[in-house]
């Protein structure tokens, strides 16, 4: 039987001999994209930095169950460090320097990507406070004032929830939501399309999108609310800051519920809070419904 140390030595071999290889994969997909097309560069070097980080994972993670196996073993460092120099040794020159070109780039690319993605996060923020500013005025006119309601995918399932007089859950209002669209495909079909691209979608799709709503988490917009104000045979009104606010179910004569539309509050997306009157009374005592 091979004892640990040889065995620990021939892993070390085989990660050498597969980061060289990768090395000289990587040196041939360079000289295959030419330095002028910057788009294909740029996806080279994502490429790149992620066969380089798979390989990397597959290492430590075959070394931590080897050492695992073997946890007493004090001459593994040595032989780790010992193939080390002969692989650094044994490197041709131009592989070390496009390697060390490689990783730089990778990580100016990452960096530029980091710096893309906190613009975006001080841009929602500036936005969201502009916002949110808009919309404490709106209801503010109308003695009214936001409630929070959870960032979860159900937002808009909770909002309604929180307005109605009645006692109902989360799940019920997907589940009729669903029913309610499935039964009546004609009527929102037409409105249903591939929200990234804007093509059409085939029946069969929108029966998966209503399975979605009663077993995801998939957030609501004015289908469903459209199908709820149906179903509840009651105006919905969503208050927003920079557009007039939308009523669906408009032919129904019950007082609205209301709900307020936010764009930038959540940094992963879009949000719907409930309202409240503005003057909540004394400590203690709830004070009185408007819906």
């Amino acid at each position: 039987m091979e004892d640990p140390q040889s065995e620990y030595q021939r892993m070390m071999r085989r990660h050498h001999r597969e980061k060289r290889e990768l090395e000289e994969r990587i040196y041939t997909m360079k000289n295959l994209v030419p330095k002028s097309d910057r788009k294909r560069r740029k996806q080279l070097l994502l490429d790149v930095a992620r066969l380089q980080a798979e390989l990397e994972q597959k290492h430590r993670q075959e070394v931590e169950k080897f050492r695992e196996r073997y946890p007493d073993n004090s001459d593994l460092d040595s032989v780790t460090e010992d193939l080390a120099k002969i692989d650094l040794e044994n490197k041709p020159p131009s592989l070390l320097r496009a390697q060390k070109r490689w990783e730089r780039r990778a990580a100016l690319e990452r960096a530029r990507r980091e710096r893309i993605a906190e613009a975006e996060r001080e841009r929602r923020t500036s936005f969201g406070r502009e916002e949110e500013k808009k919309l404490t005025a709106i209801l503010r006119a109308r003695n009214l004032e936001m409630k929070d309601i959870p960032a979860d995918g159900h937002c808009m399932y909770r909002a309604i929830q929180d307005q109605l007089m009645f006692s109902t859950t989360v799940e019920s209002l997907r589940s009729r939501t669903a029913t309610y669209m499935q039964k009546h495909v004609d009527d929102f079909l037409p409105f249903f399309s591939n929200s990234e691209a804007g093509d059409a979608c085939s029946r069969e799709d929108f029966m998966r999108y209503c399975d979605d709503i009663v077993h995801t988490a998939s957030w609501g917009g004015q289908l469903e609310l459209r199908a709820l104000s149906h179903i509840l045979q009651t105006p919905i009104e969503v208050i927003q800051a920079s557009s007039p606010a939308i009523v669906v179910g408009e032919e129904y004569t019950k007082k609205p519920l209301t709900l307020v539309y936010l764009r930038y509050a959540c940094s992963f997306g879009e949000h719907y809070n409930s309202v409240k009157p503005l003057q909540a009374g004394p400590v203690g005592v709830r004070a009185p419904r408007l819906f």
